[in-house]
């Protein structure tokens, strides 16, 4: 039977490294005395853990508090803190039309951001590409970010992703999106470019920092042209054989909702069939909400029948998946939640197994968001690979 391999000095320093880098992300400072108890190692061997990961850049000694009422004895305890300058992370939010990007530090809070339109879907890759990079050097310029600290971009696409990064082409939309924007990236700027799947990446950020704080057992529903999942399961991104978990396709054949259409698509579709806004103009999600809020007749009735709709999608999710919590997320959950009330009570018509559901408070944000918890992810689980650029 085989032995596994004996802990080398070096292997031990490294476990070392990256058990108190972790305490110290964590924490606003942390003293040697704390990371002792935390990680059961000797005052020597975390100053001395702590002394390395300084010479790298990852932390920074803090000042000794004073307080002149209350001089003390002895040696004062070391104070250490996370540098989240150390470097930068990017997460960008690429549709058919437009696209975001949004530049973070290391604790994971936006400092800038810009957004540009590409002028068609079917653009040309390199066009594709140059809007993208332009937006990316606009968001750092407005963070005051040199390029050379970007440490990791996250990318979110509107088509399925493997687990390699591989762009699924099975259909001509998905493959609009198949453009080498990794090597691209690295090409003009040495960055790494994580790629992923738009819903999956909101469903990052809803984990992190909205409504699904800590929910394992989550799916975000991106709802607005048109449905897409991004489902986690015991707190884990389920992707399938070439990423296409969560695509909604196969809403065609579900009874009582027979397309992928998503939330303002159906808004324009059954106001254009009769039921537009009360005062005329063209018909929106939000001013079709708006009118429903006001009493208007027409609307209400839109949202009744998008109630059903949306609370059948979501029966068909929680009898397949079983997630503790759906949430709707995207540009049009900030009027959605005009729905819930409808969706919860139809539940459990449609299924046996109804699960909790919310509307996102990250609004049309919540893809960047991903992308930039997906970015630090991939930098905290390499950090000590990682070699950090000069501050300028």
């Amino acid at each position: 039977m085989p032995h596994a391999a004996a802990a080398t000095p070096q292997l031990l320093r490294r476990v070392n490294a990256q058990a108190v880098l972790r305490h110290i992300r964590g924490a606003e400072v942390a003293t040697g005395t704390e990371l002792m108890a935390l990680t059961g190692l000797t005052r020597a061997s975390v100053i001395a853990v702590c002394e390395d990961l300084i010479s790298r850049g990852w932390i920074v000694e803090q000042d000794q508090p004073t307080d002149p009422g209350n001089p003390r004895k002895g040696r004062p305890a070391r104070r250490f803190a996370f540098n989240r300058e150390a470097g930068f992370v990017l997460g960008l939010d690429i549709g058919a039309a437009t696209t975001t990007a949004a530049v973070a530090d290391l604790r994971g809070t936006v400092i800038g951001r810009s957004s540009g339109s590409f002028r068609a879907a079917d653009i040309p890759a390199q066009e594709r590409i140059g809007v993208v990079d332009l937006a990316c050097r606009q968001a750092l310029e407005a963070a005051g970010a040199d390029p050379g600290r970007v440490l990791a971009v996250g990318a979110g696409i509107a088509a399925p992703v493997d687990r390699d990064g591989n762009v699924l082409v099975t259909q001509r939309f998905w493959s609009l999106f198949d453009v080498g924007l990794r090597s691209a990236l690295k090409e003009l700027h040495g960055w790494t470019v994580l790629l992923e799947n738009d819903a999956n990446l909101a469903a990052l950020g809803e984990r992190w920092r909205g409504s699904g704080v800590g929910v394992d057992d989550l799916v975000v529903l991106l709802a607005g042209e048109r449905l897409g999942a991004g489902v986690m399961e015991s707190g884990r991104l389920l992707h399938g054989r070439g990423g296409a978990a969560g695509e909604m396709g196969y809403l065609d054949m579900v009874e009582g909702v027979g397309s992928s259409d998503g939330i303002a698509a159906l808004v324009r579709q059954w106001s254009a069939a009769g039921g537009g806004p009360s005062a005329g103009g063209p018909a929106s999600a939000p001013r079709v909400f708006a009118d429903a809020a006001a009493g208007d007749a027409a609307a209400l009735a839109i949202l009744d029948r998008i109630s059903e709709r949306m609370a059948r999608v979501i029966a068909s999710i929680a009898s397949l998946i079983n997630p503790e919590q759906v949430v709707i997320g995207g540009a049009v959950a900030e009027s959605a939640g005009a729905l819930l009330p409808g969706i919860t009570a139809l539940l459990p018509r449609f299924t046996a197994t109804p699960p909790r559901v919310t509307v996102s408070p990250l609004g049309d944000a919540i893809v960047t968001a991903g992308a930039v918890r997906h970015a630090l992810d991939y930098v905290e689980a390499h950090a000590l690979e990682l070699a950090l650029p000069a501050p300028a």
